[in-house]
């Protein structure tokens, strides 16, 4: 079944439809049973021998999975081909919200915690391998992630995703794996290629800001209608009470481009000020101990060439 064939005729979009039209769309959900399912047998795998996984860490994969299934199978889902704005919401979350949450998860330090050995070994393997070095190389995963919003809407890619199944489910695999490759180094929650300093993560996720608000800004000012005649033509359908006006859509798809992105960007910001922080008070501490370390060593040398005798003279 085509896009086409399933956009055919749905109720006007609100937040009741987000409810009344989910659907079991077979690959998210077997992806998100999967994934969640795994990850949890990680965290008990942990908890019954006696070690400590963070709770946020847990929270933070739960929300990331249930972004993914929601965007991939709510009524965000079921009318991302019928308005563009309702599908701008999806790509927003598909792109930011879920690789950013799973980051966090830290999945890839839990699985190193708990597969047996063999397997261990192979993800290391992967790791340490020269396509993980390159795929985690801040500046491409930063030119990726910038520069594939405008080959989505400015090439036929969008248009394509709105006839086609098949090149629409790849667009949102697309999105996740890209923003996946650009959060999951600057996190710097997992042991992966392409961890760089804090001050330089602060820095790219600064620059993507005005990406995204000029992308945002184009697509807004936009006279040409992206999609072809895609949105026009289902006013000739039974949706045509209630549908926009295709460009009056497409305005607040820029503007929610524009604003989600500043808002998720300035959120990630803030998590990796805060993470910076962290991280250098526990570099203080571990200073402190290390000085603390060398003046009892210090004051023990000194006792021990001390001259016999010296303490009762004095």
């Amino acid at each position: 079944m085509t896009v086409a064939a399933a956009a055919e005729d749905l109720p006007r979009f609100d937040a009741g439809a987000l409810v009344s039209q989910w659907g079991l769309a077979p690959l998210p959900l077997v992806v998100t049973v999967w994934a969640t399912g795994l990850y949890v047998l990680g965290v008990v795998t942990l908890h019954r021998r006696g070690d400590s996984w963070p709770v946020g860490r847990s929270i933070a994969w739960g929300i990331g999975m249930l972004a993914f299934y929601v965007a991939t199978s709510s009524g965000l889902a079921a009318y991302d081909t019928v308005l563009i704005s309702v599908h701008m919401v999806q790509h927003m979350v598909l792109s930011m919200v879920v690789p950013l949450s799973l980051a966090l998860g830290a999945p890839v330090t839990l699985a190193l915690r708990t597969l047996p050995r063999r397997p261990r070994g192979w993800l290391l393997a992967v790791l340490h391998s020269r396509l993980a070095k390159v795929l985690g190389f801040p500046p491409l995963a930063f030119g990726l992630y910038v520069i594939s919003p405008w080959a989505l809407y400015f090439s036929g890619w969008y248009e394509a995703s709105l006839r086609s199944t098949y090149v629409h489910e790849m667009m949102h695999v697309h999105l996740v794996v890209v923003g996946a490759l650009f959060f999951w180094p600057i996190v710097g929650a997992d042991p992966l290629p392409g961890r760089v300093p804090h001050l330089f993560r602060l820095l790219l996720t600064v620059m993507t800001l005005p990406f995204h608000a000029f992308l945002g800004i184009t697509i807004m000012g936009q006279k040409t209608l992206l999609g072809g005649d895609w949105y026009p033509s289902l006013h000739d359908g039974p949706m045509a009470a209630w549908l926009p006006d295709p460009l009056e859509d497409q305005h607040l798809a820029g503007g929610i481009l524009w604003a989600a992105g500043d808002l998720v960007g300035l959120s990630f910001f803030f998590v990796l000020f805060a993470q910076w922080v962290r991280a250098s008070m526990k570099e203080a501490e571990r200073e402190d101990r290390r000085l603390d370390r060398l003046e009892r060593q210090e004051r023990l040398a000194a006792a021990q060439t001390r001259p016999p005798g010296s303490a009762e003279a004095e």
